[in-house]
């Protein structure tokens, strides 16, 4: 597996689950009928954006577990 493919992988990954994640914050602040009617707007910008850093996540994922094994 070349290293594109592992980054466009982890880039999907993390798109779906900010892109659930924004939209059920959505739903939870604006109500149902506009988070759901409207809150998959920002949640596709949102997760699309921040996806392309996915492994700055990952990694600050794996040294606050780090962090918190130790202590």
């Amino acid at each position: 597996m070349s290293d594109d493919n592992i980054y466009w992988g982890g880039y999907f990954v993390t798109w779906i689950i900010l892109f659930v994640g924004c939209w059920i914050y959505s739903i939870a602040s604006y109500g149902f009928l506009l988070g759901v009617s409207l809150g998959w707007i920002p949640s596709l910008i949102v997760a699309s954006l921040i996806s392309f850093l996915w492994p700055f996540i990952a990694l600050a994922i794996i040294v606050l577990g780090i962090i918190l094994y130790r202590s």
